[in-house]
């Protein structure tokens, strides 16, 4: 009996295991004399269309029988495999908006938006500059007083005279639009923490005609789901990765689209 008592490790830590027993049955009581059982097969496709298609296939092969295990199997790897698809296509999409103008690790090399936004300043400019160029030809034009007058500087008064009196009506235009600002007055937007709303406990609460009392509490406001969504884009780049597809017809008809 010594003996047994020095090599009784759970003895020796002060526990008892027919209380330990004891507690566990009373824990889990509601698991003992319970009988657990797998849940019924449900295939992921039809199986009766999936069924005719692979009886069609297998007849040019020289097979006429074919059991539902395969059906059952077919439509579970076709499963599996468009789960790893579009497990894939949602990490290349997630990367793809992902940004890193705030990351510490990362520096801008190349800003291509403020490089188109100079070209396009550039040819403002030089659109402005043709524009101007041409309005002083015409002004010229029409201030001439020549008596011999060709057809050419006919046309280009004519086109002077066009000229002023389109910039007349914008200007009309202008003045009407601002003086139809100025009756409306200026646009007030409704604070976020105005007086109609108060916030009691994470909850909005509505005021009924300012001190007539509490109205009804809002509803909840739940978080809105973030939507990943995949373009053909991605499609492409998952294709172009992928061994098997990277080859395929599939791939040359998206990237014909």
């Amino acid at each position: 009996r010594d003996d047994d008592d020095i090599n009784d490790v759970a003895s020796m830590a002060g526990v008892n295991l027919n209380e330990e027993s004891a507690r566990i049955m009373a824990t889990n009581s509601d698991l003992v004399g319970t009988q657990t059982q797998s849940c019924k097969d449900e295939p992921f496709l039809a199986a009766i269309p999936l069924h005719k298609r692979i009886l069609e296939t297998a007849k040019k092969l020289g097979i006429t029988d074919v059991p539902a295990e395969v059906v059952t199997f077919i439509s579970h790897a076709t499963q599996n495999r468009l789960r790893a698809v579009l497990e894939k296509v949602t990490v290349i999409t997630q990367h793809r908006m992902e940004s890193y103008k705030d990351d510490e690790w990362y520096e801008q090399a190349t800003d291509v938006r403020s490089q188109l936004k100079f070209f396009e300043q550039l040819e403002r400019l030089e659109k402005q500059r043709k524009d101007e160029h041409e309005r002083e030809i015409l002004l010229k034009a029409a201030k001439s007083r020549s008596r011999q007058e060709d057809p050419e500087q006919a046309r280009l008064k004519q086109k002077a005279k066009e000229m002023q009196q389109q910039e007349l009506a914008q200007m009309r235009q202008r003045d009407a639009n601002l003086t139809a600002l100025a009756a409306i007055g200026p646009r007030k937007k409704r604070r976020l923490d105005a007086p109609g709303l108060l916030s009691i406990g994470g909850e909005g609460v509505g005021l009924c005609g300012g001190s007539q009392g509490l109205g009804t509490a809002s509803p909840r406001q739940y978080p809105r789901q973030k939507i990943t969504r995949v373009n053909l884009r991605d499609f492409i780049f998952y294709m172009e990765q992928e061994r098997e597809m990277s080859h395929s017809l599939l791939l040359y008809r998206a990237l014909l689209k």
